[in-house]
């Protein structure tokens, strides 16, 4: 590598070094973060004086008390800018607009109407203009726009693959919505945003790694070591709904709902309850029945239900089972519709896994609900548009 391009690249990775730093623990002086930084004063001085002009850092008006010579303090500039962050999924769209702090200053929630995929696409750009327009601090600025999709996307083009509950398949949905907007626009897999989201804002804050289990219509799973998303070589690492859950599982073919998909998600949950209620020739609804109803008739005792509750507790610990010994992480976040019932099925599965595993993760419910994969979105924005760049990612 030519020497110019490896002292460009030292200089990206000091300067998202900087920033992560004040973004995690400020108000800081400089001469702290040179020191917890190991970088010499005059880069640190550098790296500021830009971060400054590009209003991501700003002067605190707060002095640290040493009781030597009083030093000034940095902090992140949290509200500086917003980002539009935009949640799809099966059944809605959610969108919202906050700050790089994560405070949302505008949520829109709507169900997805019966809209043809170019339909679902001008509904889509509808709710951006609406969160463009909404009203905001006068220097404020707009820094981009996050999409979470449900469906395989490729990241660094951002082009849906297939999204079968949209209807979408080899959209350029970057390219459209940066022409219509003229605005930084990503891409990324709705579970692989939300595990940012749980990084950058939730309850796995910081986390060296983490992956983000979403039990919702289907299961999937977003995976986070070092801040960087892992996509994976054919960018659908993560897709957990497809583990088989026994040997009788091999050898057929899934076209959609995966293996584990089928029986652990909130669908499969809700068939599997109809089934056994058919067996048992107990009366049901003409609506069907819910996963939140079947967790609800487990609570009241109903033998059946306890026994679908049960069964979802076996195949999610064989998931848990599975991610622990191939990526031990810090931590597992269950999210997604299904984890509200996540007290009768953390503990469980605990249980169920400790002793098959050398070391069971940290387990915990989702502290971001529905909006993880929206907060996620700033911090992909925020890491696309400052070109961030880690040693780990030089390795």
């Amino acid at each position: 590598m030519q020497s110019g391009a490896t002292a460009r690249i030292i200089r990206r990775i000091n300067r998202s070094a900087v920033l992560d730093l004040i973004r995690e623990e400020s108000p800081l002086a400089r001469s702290e973060i040179a020191r917890k930084l190991n970088m010499s004063m005059p880069t640190v001085i550098r790296i500021i004086d830009d971060l400054v002009m590009a209003d991501l850092v700003r002067w605190s008006g707060n002095w640290e008390a040493t009781g030597g010579r009083p030093r000034s303090l940095l902090e992140f500039n949290s509200d500086g800018y917003a980002v539009i962050g935009v949640d799809l999924g099966g059944t809605k769209i959610f969108g919202t607009i906050a700050d790089l702090g994560g405070n949302i200053q505008k949520e829109i929630y709507l169900p997805w109407e019966a809209e043809t995929a170019m339909e679902r696409l001008e509904r889509l750009s509808e709710l951006i203009e609406q969160l463009i327009q909404y009203p905001r601090p006068a220097d404020q600025r707009i820094r981009g726009i996050g999409i979470g999709v449900p469906g395989v996307t490729l990241a660094d083009e951002g082009v849906v693959v297939w999204a079968p509950s949209l209807g979408w398949r080899d959209l350029e949905l970057k390219q459209i919505l940066h022409d219509r907007f003229n605005l930084p626009v990503v891409v990324e897999n709705d579970v692989n945003l939300a595990a940012l989201g749980e990084y950058g804002f939730g309850v796995a804050r910081g986390a060296s790694s983490l992956v983000c289990i979403a039990i919702g219509t289907g299961i999937g799973s977003g995976i986070v070591i070092d801040r960087q998303i892992h996509r994976g070589f054919h960018q659908s690492a993560g897709e957990i709904g497809y583990l088989p859950v026994s040997s009788k599982s091999l050898g057929k073919t899934y076209d959609n709902f995966g293996d584990l998909e089928s029986r652990a998600s909130g669908l499969g949950i809700a068939r599997r309850a109809m089934g056994i209620l058919k067996e048992l020739d107990l009366p049901q609804s003409p609506q069907g029945i819910t996963a939140e109803e079947v967790f609800s008739a487990a609570k009241n005792g109903d033998s059946w239900a306890e026994q679908i509750v049960d069964e979802t507790v076996d195949y999610l610990s064989l998931a848990v089972a599975s991610i622990s010994a191939i990526i031990d992480p810090e931590v597992i976040v269950f999210g997604g519709g299904v984890s509200r019932s996540a007290a009768m099925l953390i503990e469980p599965v605990r249980q169920k896994v400790k002793g098959v595993v050398p070391v069971v993760p940290k387990l915990v419910q989702s502290s971001l609900g529905s909006r993880s994969a929206v907060l996620g979105a700033i911090m992909l924005v925020l890491d696309t548009t400052t070109e961030r760049l880690a040693i780990s990612e030089m390795i």
